[in-house]
């Protein structure tokens, strides 16, 4: 008897020490859809990849609650730094991923989206704008509207709502996203003759975005009256904190970027009174659908209320499930099987989603949809349709 107890202890050992080293064996159920995401969840960053990653969060536990088809959500922390990128990216393939949901900022999915091309797992990014990055292959997907598109709708809405303004540039010259705004805007900004002036254009970089005194300063004395900025959030706090305390009373106009900033930390929302930025989501929308997203975010994030980048996670995790069920995708499809089928599905479909209706996808992998123009008003933003 006592020799029959060791064989079974020593069995049991056996079994715990390979399935140890066995590593992930998958989920419970094998028809589960596994979708990993890299973003800043710490880091200047931080309140995109949070924001994305809450978004997603509820779309999954809404897919789930359905029934039938179901997800599982995985997000790893990438700072928007790409050498952490590449391997956040690494381990959810050590995760088992099926479907690769980001990255967040485009730094990083430049750098992944060729690695995702390469391992055939299909990828769509619900926040990476750079144009460069649907390039890496067919199986590369954009849920935001890209770069030069933000750029050229800037130069259109300064064009019809402030055609005299005398204007002034400051970006990013270090990142992709802020540098691909600009070349746009000033393409366009040159085809509809706006007066921005060749003085008051101005960059800075990652070494030098502590403070913006030089840049703003170079805008006031050539008289601009409207600064646009396609930055980040973390540094037009920045610029505005250092307008507001050189006494430089000016409009500021900005981009997705921009979005977020009415709650990032340590930042006074009221130095944010007038700034205009191009968005495809506004939390005060009044269609269902929005509002019972609203909701469940303000319960998820403690009162916070979702921005745009929120909504397009949102919207990814909505679209994959679309796809997933009309094409009769689950777990049980090899990734590679998975990411063919969803490449055809998306270059023909079209889907309706919180940050735009009826959209569609070029052959190229980039979204169509309307950038919408909205204004910071008593610490809300305001639609500037019409």
């Amino acid at each position: 008897m006592k020799k029959f107890f060791a064989l079974v202890m020593a069995a049991l050992m056996m079994m715990s020490m390979l399935a140890a080293c066995g590593g992930n064996t998958g989920p419970e159920d094998p028809k589960t859809i596994r979708i990993g995401l890299t973003g800043p969840l710490s880091g200047n960053n931080a309140v995109y990849g949070k924001a994305v990653e809450a978004g997603m969060k509820i779309a999954v536990e809404e897919v789930n609650a359905k029934g039938g088809l179901q997800f599982e959500f995985k997000a790893e922390d990438d700072v928007s730094d790409n050498e952490i990128a590449g391997n956040a990216y690494n381990s959810l393939k050590d995760w088992e991923m099926d479907i690769f949901a980001g990255a967040v900022t485009s730094g990083p999915c430049n750098v992944i989206a060729p690695l995702a091309v390469e391992d055939q797992i299909f990828m769509m990014t619900p926040s990476g704008s750079n144009e460069d990055i649907v390039k890496a292959g067919d199986s590369v997907f954009q849920m935001c509207y890209t770069d030069p598109n933000q750029g050229a709708a800037s130069a259109e809405l300064i064009k019809a709502k402030m055609p005299d303004a005398v204007i002034g540039v400051i970006y990013d010259s270090s990142t992709d996203y802020s540098t691909g705004i600009y070349k746009s805007f000033m393409n366009k900004a040159k085809e509809l003759n706006l007066n921005v002036v060749e003085d008051a254009i101005n960059s800075f970089d990652a070494n030098s975005s502590s403070e913006m005194n030089t840049q703003l300063t170079a805008c006031k004395n050539a008289g601009c009256d409207l600064v646009f900025i396609p930055v980040y959030a973390a540094e037009a706090s920045t610029i505005l904190n250092n307008a507001n305390t050189m006494g430089y009373d000016v409009t500021f106009l900005g981009c997705d970027g921009l979005d977020g900033i009415l709650t990032l930390e340590g930042f006074n929302k009221d130095l944010a009174e007038g700034l205009i930025m191009m968005t495809p989501f506004a939390a005060d929308a009044p269609d269902a659908a929005t509002q019972s997203f609203v909701a469940k975010y303000k319960a998820m994030m403690n009162g916070e209320v979702p921005n745009q980048f929120a909504a397009d996670g949102y919207d990814v995790i909505m679209a994959l499930h679309q796809a997933c069920t009309e094409l009769g995708i689950d777990g049980t499809m090899s990734k590679e099987d998975m990411c063919a089928k969803l490449t055809a599905y998306f270059k023909t479909a079209s889907f309706n989603g919180l940050t735009g209706t009826n959209m569609t996808w070029e052959a190229s992998g980039m979204v169509s949809k309307v950038p919408n123009a909205v204004v910071v008003e008593n610490g809300a933003y305001v639609s500037m349709a019409g």
